[in-house]
This record gives structure tokens, C-alpha cells and sequence, in this order.
């Protein structure tokens, strides 16, 4: 059955375990929803390729298809197969195209659009079917852990996410991404499986997913403080995009350290240098998790040379926790510079923030 950009089929399309995501075009006629029976009826949902570029998701689910295709699947599994154009391409999404992990319920871009429509859609398909539990698997292009994240400090979405990482990220901005959406449902998670095509993170991926089709049910009580490190994204940092900015050109307007990855998941200390503004207004953007600026919070620029006012070095004002950090400049461009973490203490994470119900 397919409805607008959205297929739903009760079967594994053929040729589907074999194909890589630059060719899944030829067996998928776009964006796909698979239902597949198993012994426990509550489904478990997985999306991949969310983003075109990123197919671990991909490689893992093969695996857990084939590794079970011959005694069945030990709980229903539905599986969302996303921006199938943009992999083909090998691109995160396309010119023109929405991000497909910022147009789910409870996004604010793109929410007009016919994507926007299908995630709709793939929710309500899903409220239907009383899911076990939500997971969208990702990867990212700067050096980064395997981590898992959350957008609800409630005790099964965090004992979801402490089992693939002990590192876990909770956050409320972006909006419009699955795990937001999917976690008023069930317990929801997103994994950040490192850079693509590499074995480590795809079989990080395979055990954790197969420990999720085998269990039962999610503890309630709350994730032994020595087994977490919880984290909250305060700030997100972007780039105008009137500002000519650069990895290697060392007269952009914005010239950041080619080496920039490297702080991901380390503690930055105040006056840190991220590289240099020569042009004023071109300082990245801060913005914290209701969307006001908070630039001047995180951020300051000290004049160095002859330049003038409101050029010099790029510094960090206090103490920080980046995370996502790439050096690919379409995905700074199609998304963030990278996010501001700040540690959450087991006192406040037992506040319930957030709490699913």
C-alpha cells in the first residue's frame, strides 16, 4: 500500500538483506514502512537512514533480519526505512529536501510540507500497534563515542538508552526528530553509532537491538548512577548562511581549527580557541533549547592583530562540553556546527524532567 511519498508493506521486500543504501532505490520505491510479525506482539520500532548518508542502521537491520529469518523474530519489529533519494546519493538529505529528522510531530520547519505529512502518518500507524519501544539509528561525521540519546528524563527511556551506552544525552532541542515524537508513545531512543560504514558501530548496533527484540519489558526504576553519565544539550551552535566560513581557508570570514572534532565529549575550558573571525558578524550563533541567542554566553572574540572591532580570536567564555562537532562543511550548512553539553547531576535527573506518561 502506498500512500503519498509512504509505502507500507507486511513483507521484507525482496533482494532487501543484500542491498546496499546506494541501491536501494532499485527495490524500494521510497521512504518505507515494513511490518513483521514475531512472537511477542507490541512491536519494536527501528528507523534508519533518516539521513541518506548514514547506513549503519542499515547494515545492523540486515543483520538482525538474516539472524533471524529462519526461527522468526522473537518480538513484531517495524522497521522505517527513510530518505531512500538522498542515499542513493550518499547525501545526508537532498537540495530542496527537509531534513527527515526534523519534520516529525512537534517540529517547527518544514511542518507543511508532504514529509512532514508521512511522519505523521508512520506515528499514527505506530499508535495503532502499541509499540514496546522507539529506536532511530544515526551516525555523525566528526569524532564522536557511540552514545545514546533521549528527550524525556523518565526512568525506561533512560534504562533504554544506558543499554547501548553508559553515555547518554538528553536534550529538547532540536524538535521534529523521532525519538521526540515516538517517546509519547513508548520508551524512545536515538543511537549515535561514530562515522559510517564502520564494523564497531554496526555491531554495536546489532547487540543492542537484538538484546531489545529478546526482552520482556523495561525496568521502571531508575539507572544505577556508576552504570550512566547523563548529559544535557544546553546550546546549539550554528552558522549564518551569509557567513563564508572554512576548515582550511585561513581568510574566510569564519576560519575554524581544522582539528575542531577533537573537543567532542571533552571538557573545554574557558579561553579555548576555536579559530578566528575575520569579518564582523561572522561568530557562530548560540542558541539554547527554547531558541533564544545565547552567543555572548558561550562565546567571546578577542582582537588580535590589526584587524577591526569585532574580528579576532574565536574563544570559548566559559567552560563547555561540545558535542557532534564535524569538519564537513554541507552538514554544518544542512544542520549545526555542533551542541553544548553540560553534565546532569543524579539529584536532578531524579526530578523527573520531562517525564513520559
Amino acid at each position: 500500500m502506498t500512500e503519498g511519498l509512504l509505502t507500507i508493506t507486511d513483507r521484507l521486500p525482496e533482494g532487501f538483506l543484500e542491498t546496499s543504501a546506494r541501491n536501494l532505490h532499485h527495490i524500494l520505491p521510497g521512504p518505507t514502512l515494513i511490518n513483521l510479525p514475531g512472537r511477542r506482539p507490541e512491536p519494536l520500532f527501528v528507523s534508519i537512514l533518516l539521513h541518506g548518508n548514514e547506513d549503519t542502521g542499515l547494515l545492523a537491520m540486515q543483520e538482525i533480519l538474516r539472524r533471524h529469518g529462519e526461527h522468526g523474530l522473537p518480538r513484531a519489529l517495524t522497521l522505517f526505512v527513510g530518505n531512500v533519494a538522498a542515499a542513493a546519493r550518499g547525501l545526508r538529505r537532498l537540495d530542496g529536501q527537509p531534513d527527515y529528522n526534523r519534520v516529525w510531530p512537534g517540529g517547527d520547519q518544514w511542518m507543511d510540507s508532504p514529509e512532514a505529512a508521512m511522519m505523521a502518518r508512520v506515528v499514527e500507524e505506530m499508535r495503532t500497534r502499541h509499540p514496546f519501544a522507539s529506536i532511530d539509528i544515526h551516525n555523525n561525521t566528526g569524532l564522536n563515542p557511540h552514545y545514546a540519546c533521549v528527550n524525556r528524563l523518565d526512568h525506561r527511556h533512560l534504562q533504554l538508552a544506558s543499554l547501548f551506552s553508559r553515555t547518554v544525552v538528553y536534550f529538547i532541542r532540536p524538535a521534529g526528530v523521532q525519538s521526540m515524537a515516538m517517546g509519547a508513545l513508548c520508551p524512545a531512543t536515538t543511537l549515535e553509532c561514530g562515522k559510517p560504514h564502520q564494523p564497531h558501530g554496526v555491531q554495536r548496533a546489532i547487540e543492542f537491538i537484538d538484546a531489545c527484540l529478546h526482552l520482556d519489558h523495561l525496568p521502571e526504576h531508575p539507572v544505577a548512577p556508576h552504570d550512566i553519565d547523563l548529559f544535557h544539550t544546553v546550546a546549539q551552535v550554528t552558522i549564518d548562511e551569509d557567513t563564508d566560513f572554512s576548515f582550511t581557508r585561513k581568510h574566510a570570514d569564519l576560519y575554524l581549527n581544522e582539528d575542531l572534532d577533537h573537543m567532542n565529549f571533552r571538557e573545554v575550558p574557558a579561553e579555548t580557541v576555536w579559530g578566528r573571525v575575520n569579518r564582523p558578524g561572522a561568530c557562530p550563533v548560540a542558541r539554547d533549547e527554547h531558541g533564544r541567542e545565547v552567543t555572548a554566553e558561550y562565546f567571546a572574540i578577542h582582537p588580535h592583530g590589526d584587524g577591526p572591532r569585532g574580528t579576532g580570536l574565536l574563544v570559548s567564555r566559559k567552560s563547555v562540553m561540545p558535542s557532534m562537532l564535524t569538519l564537513d562543511e554541507r552538514v554544518v550548512r544542512q544542520d549545526c556546527l555542533c551542541y553544548l553539553m553540560e553534565r546532569i547531576s543524579v539529584e536532578r535527573r531524579d526530578e523527573g524532567l520531562g517525564t513520559w506518561g
